[in-house]
């Protein structure tokens, strides 16, 4: 999955057309990867036919 993310990570830098230093490239990486931890963390939560969306609050 590494291999995955470093190119996940130059195509996405490309596309959005931000530079993306050498050095940044392991730290990018990592919050990556926490991230994804995270969220198949809640994918994988089951949730009951019943349950309903969080209301949204307007300032």
């Amino acid at each position: 999955m590494a291999d995955k993310l470093d190119d996940f990570i130059d195509a996405a830098a490309g596309a959005l057309d931000l530079p993306l230093e050498p050095a940044w490239k392991p730290a990018v990486k990592a919050n990556l990867e926490v991230s994804l931890r995270h969220a198949a963390a809640f994918a994988d939560f089951p949730l009951p036919d019943e349950a309903e969306p969080a209301p949204i609050f307007k300032a």
